[in-house]
This record gives C-alpha cells, structure tokens and sequence, in this order.
C-alpha cells in the first residue's frame, strides 16, 4: 500500500469515528452533568404507550443508570458505529438514524411498561444490520466483517429474551436486532456490492448466447 493510499484510510477512518464518537460524547457530557448537578435522566427514557414517553425516542440513548451502564454500551457503539460508516458511506447516516429513532419507536409501541433508557437498543441494531448485510451482499470483505461482529459480539442474543434480569430491557436489544434486520433488507441494494470480476461477466455473456 502506497503512502497516499495509507494516508487515505487514515483519513477516512477518523471521518467514520466523527458520528459515533459524537454519539457517546454527548452520552458522557449527560451523565457526568446530571452525576454534578445530583438529578437523575430517566425521564429522559422511553416509557411505552406514554406521552411522557415519546420524547425518549430519540433521548433514551444519552440516559444511562450508572457509569457501568454507560461504559458497557461506548465502545459497541463505538466499534460497530465505526465500522458502519467506514464500510457504507453512502448509506451508514441513514441506516444510523433510522435504527435509532425506528427502534425507539418500536419500544414506545411494545414495550412493558417501566422507563427503558440506554443505548444499548441502538448497539443491537448495529450489529445485527451489519451482520445480515454482509450475509446478503455476499461480499467477502463485508462477510469478514460479520464474523468479527459474530466474534465480539455473538452473546448478545441472550440479552434479547425475556429471561434476562429484570432490569434490563430485552426489548430494546430485540427490537433494535429488528430494526437492524429491517434496514440491513431495505438498503441491501444500496451501499457496498460485491466486485464483478471479468469472468463472471464473460459466464454471464456466455449464457446468454
């Protein structure tokens, strides 16, 4: 690899941190503020078929109920947020979006009915985007990256069952995999294909004739 092309990557690594470490930035600056200022973001969660809910669809993600909590969810968020705009540039603002606000949404619908905070609804949909993704693209350097999503983060399909502890909310880690599913579906003909090589496409004209 050239030193241009070095110097290329570099730069569009630290392009595709810039979204997700802002993400968990305003994460930390919530809970550090409300650890100084002694009040508690709950209210800024998703409380289901609530009004005093519907605003936590889109602030649930930056309420978090202890530091362990919070630091559980920065760096799945970091990693696979990453790797979402690294490798889909043209579609990871959508996908990023709309996992966080569908899934938000999907837990207001169906979820118990108790505060639900935390990012951990967006995690699940990025991971589970990125895994099905690369499944259906069937491109070796996105199938590369499942694995390493399966990898570091295959556990996480208990969290999505109704038998984890009572404090945590399955349904935001299964209705966030939903989501991811959904779009990973929705944009699959958007974003990275895989590379058409010149013997597929003489295998394709001579199938023609």
């Amino acid at each position: 690899m050239s030193d241009n092309e070095a110097a290329f990557h570099r730069k569009r690594l630290l392009l595709s941190m810039a979204i997700p470490v802002a993400f968990m930035l305003l994460a930390w600056l919530v809970f550090f503020t409300s650890v100084l200022m002694d009040f508690s973001t709950t209210l800024m969660g998703i409380y289901p078929h609530s009004l005093k809910g519907l605003p936590g669809i889109l602030l649930s993600p930056f309420s978090h109920s202890d530091f362990t909590h919070l630091l559980n969810n920065t760096f799945p968020v970091l990693i696979l947020g990453t790797a979402l705009f690294y490798f889909y540039g043209e579609v990871a603002f959508k996908v990023f979006l709309i996992n966080w606000v569908l899934t938000g949404f999907l837990v207001w619908l169906g979820g118990r009915e108790a505060w639900h905070v935390g990012a951990s609804g967006v995690v699940y949909g990025l991971a589970f985007f990125i895994f099905f993704s690369g499944i259906i693209r069937r491109y070796f350097r996105l199938m590369a990256l499942t694995l390493l999503v399966v990898f570091l983060y295959g556990s996480m399909v208990w969290g999505m069952f109704p038998f984890v502890p009572v404090n945590i909310s399955w349904e935001s880690h299964m209705l966030g995999a939903a989501s991811g599913i959904f779009l990973a579906v929705r944009y699959r003909h958007e974003g990275p294909q895989p590379p058409v090589y010149e013997w597929m496409e003489e295998e394709e004209e001579s199938e023609l004739k």
